[in-house]
């Protein structure tokens, strides 16, 4: 999609002031490694760097009318923010799958 093109996606972040970096894979490295399956797709790290959440935002799809609210990627951050181990029991996202380059 044209407005999910790269050059676009920078001015969203601009636009909404992300306070974070974000960061194009373009050679998809970085996706292969994690094994990315689809977009979006959820990826938390705790401080060591060791990936502690891969999943969903929330329960919520398009046309389902469960309102967006973000508890699952929350509840991962306050675990870790809180110290205490974040639940493996995770759901896998679903949405848009990857388009691979060869």
């Amino acid at each position: 999609f044209p407005e999910d093109a790269p050059d676009k996606m920078k001015e969203v972040a601009e636009r909404l002031g992300y306070p974070f970096p974000y960061l194009y894979d373009e050679t998809q490295e970085i996706a292969r490694a994690y094994q990315a399956a689809c977009t979006p797709d959820f990826y938390i790290l705790d401080n060591d760097l060791k990936l502690v959440y891969r999943g969903q935002l929330d329960d919520s799809r398009p046309g389902n009318l469960i309102p967006v609210t973000g508890k699952d990627v929350r509840a991962a951050l306050d675990h870790i923010l809180s110290g205490e181990l974040v639940d493996p029991n995770q759901k896998p996202s679903i949405g848009c799958s990857i388009k691979w380059k060869k």
